[in-house]
């Protein structure tokens, strides 16, 4: 088993319960369990800023799925979500997974990049994996906690 961080996010619907069926969805991907989850925050769009607030959080699994077989089980959590790929990139969204982080994993192929490599540029990211792991060091970037520190995390807001 390897440990990895998963971010969540969604924006159209009830962004709530789409966030919360998807940590009920990861603990059920085969060969998985889902060690934590972190607060819910609401955050302003980032991107394409003409559209709703998102509901982003962060799990922390362990997994004996290869990472491409992860990014696969996390794009069919996805599409039975509703999600259709191929729309407006950082556009709205019924769920948004993201691979963050595998443990002991560094790649770079036209599927997958681990670690994310625009996690340093996040609050709707950090924020969450904050509450899971902030001394989290991630190859190339720093620790969790020193990323967050980094940036303004201010239009973001921790749900009760």
């Amino acid at each position: 088993m390897t440990e990895a961080f998963i971010a969540l996010g969604s924006n159209l619907g009830d962004a709530r319960a789409q966030v919360s069926g998807a940590f009920d969805a990861l603990a059920q991907l085969p060969g998985t369990r889902l060690l934590a989850r972190s607060h819910l925050y609401l955050t302003p769009p980032w991107g394409m800023l003409e559209q709703p607030p998102f509901i982003n959080a962060a799990a922390r699994i362990d997994t004996s799925l290869s990472p491409h077989e992860l990014l696969d089980g996390l794009l069919a959590i996805e599409r039975a979500a509703g999600r259709v790929r191929g729309a407006e990139r950082w556009g709205p969204r019924t769920l948004d997974l993201d691979v963050l982080h595998i443990d002991g994993v560094s790649l770079a192929d036209e599927q997958l990049t681990l670690p994310h490599p625009r996690i340093r540029e996040r609050a709707f990211v950090l924020l969450p994996l904050h509450d899971l792991a902030p001394d989290l060091q991630l190859p190339g970037q720093g620790t969790v906690a020193g990323l967050l520190a980094a940036i303004d995390a201010s239009g973001c807001e921790r749900l009760p």
